[in-house]
């Protein structure tokens, strides 16, 4: 099948790849997908652009793709919530049912999970997969593909949202307006924080922020003074919540700054190397700091709020390729253009 494979650190090509037979093997409690809809996530570029996270080396051809959406074409025989033809999102981390992480409900730190598009597992810019019901959802009838596919990085928002305790009223910034500093500033704005801020170097990022909601406000790092913004805009008190969405160490060394006293840090955005960490600003205000890994059991969330309006994605859609342009398309987003945040792309149907 047709597949876009990154062969080597800035060598992609989209070419026929054979998957191995038990990877294609449909069991009793799986469902094969036509995929529809696949979007480009930051860990895909970064994989073209370093042929590496951390310690995830690309050593040999591996298929790119995560987030995605498709249709259902055949069910296995134990199989109970779907049928073909259903419309679906797939989570894309397969854990161990028995491991101890598994067991606790903690799912998404075992140690054992199979990750689409990390290596050594394959991820699904292919024409079809199979998938195990279980991290399979079925979507709601108002929920486009394109939406579906957004699930993916929204989960990662939801589930920090979720960490951070958010209560009604409350006060959030976010630090870093890609993909995933927006759908966590929508994630918190759903949760009941009041007003988020968001910061980025980028000032047409945070205008397409500011179109999202009335309740999102954004200031432009290394222009703006970010903590005293917050704190004039809140009687000197600080931001309950802040979210280090960036990756950026340099951000990351400053996220009790605008901190309230009792308030929270919830580290999103992945590091490279070891980051600053100012211990005195965080035990004066005895700050509660949260880390994140991917997202557990926040999927069928997502699709409820995009349902019902509670979150919508569609503005942070912002291009979209054909399946016979994927390697285009994974160049432009290599040069991550200020305008695009989401890039997406769709497979023959």
């Amino acid at each position: 099948m047709d597949a876009l494979v990154l062969e080597k650190k800035l060598d992609l090509s989209l070419r026929d790849f054979p998957i191995e037979r038990e990877e294609e093997k449909l069991g009793p409690r799986d469902v094969r997908i036509k995929l529809h809809t696949v979007g480009i996530c930051g860990s895909d570029v970064h994989y073209y652009t370093h042929g590496k996270i951390g310690p995830f080396v690309v050593r040999e051809p591996m298929i790119l793709g995560h987030e995605a959406s498709g249709t259902v074409i055949e069910v296995g025989s134990e199989v109970s919530a779907l049928k073909e033809g259903d419309r679906v999102c797939m989570e894309p981390g397969i854990p161990d049912p028995n491991s101890r992480a598994t067991r606790l409900g903690k799912y998404n730190v075992d140690p054992a999970v199979r990750f689409w598009a990390t290596p050594p597992v394959h991820g699904i810019l292919r024409p079809t997969c199979v998938h195990p019901e279980t991290f399979t959802f079925k979507l709601p009838d108002n929920v486009s593909f394109a939406e579906a596919a957004m699930v993916e990085p929204l989960a990662v928002g939801v589930h920090a949202a979720t960490k951070a305790r958010i209560k009604p009223g409350d006060i959030a910034v976010v630090l870093g307006a890609g993909p995933i500093g927006l759908v966590t500033a929508l994630s918190a704005l759903a949760g009941g924080c009041a007003r988020v801020y968001v910061s980025d170097l980028a000032e047409k990022k945070l205008e397409i922020a500011e179109s999202l909601s009335r309740a999102i406000i954004g200031v432009q790092a290394g222009r703006d003074d970010l903590a005293e913004r917050v704190k004039r805009d809140t009687d000197g008190w600080g931001a309950d919540i802040l979210f280090e969405a960036s990756g950026s160490p340099k951000a990351a060394s400053t996220v009790f700054e605008p901190l309230a006293p009792g308030g929270c840090v919830v580290m999103i955005g992945g590091q490279s190397d070891p980051i600053s960490y100012d211990t005195g600003a965080a035990m004066i205000r005895e700050a509660r700091v949260e880390n994140i890994f991917r997202y557990a059991h926040v999927f069928p969330r997502c699709l409820a709020m995009l349902s019902s309006g509670a979150i919508d994605v569609q503005p942070l859609i912002t291009r979209k390729f054909e399946f016979k342009d994927s390697v285009h398309a994974f160049e432009i987003a290599a040069s991550a253009p200020p305008a695009d945040v989401k890039m997406q792309i769709e497979l023959p149907q």
